[in-house]
């Protein structure tokens, strides 16, 4: 989950909001920074903290897990993890 954009840091690009993939992210348009909008949504992908040309985005490396997937096959379902 993303942990924080400094502030200070953020150079108002942009980039992380237009490449987060689940609008976690959005513009503060009265300061002209980035900002996280909605942290329980992020899928811990670091492609904010990758892209961000300020190096602004910190992003936890501890991802909670991921449910089990279920797969049916020929009627059967099978948990996958």
């Amino acid at each position: 989950m993303i942990l924080r954009i400094d502030a200070e840091l953020c150079c108002g690009c942009g980039v992380c909001v237009d490449r987060c993939a689940l609008d976690t992210l959005r513009m503060d348009e009265q300061k002209g920074i980035a900002i996280v909008a909605y942290p329980e949504d992020c899928m811990t992908c670091f492609t904010c903290e990758i892209v961000c040309p300020a190096g602004a985005v910190y992003v936890d490396p501890r991802r909670e897990p991921l449910p089990a997937v279920v797969q049916v096959s020929g009627g059967a379902a099978e948990t996958v993890n």
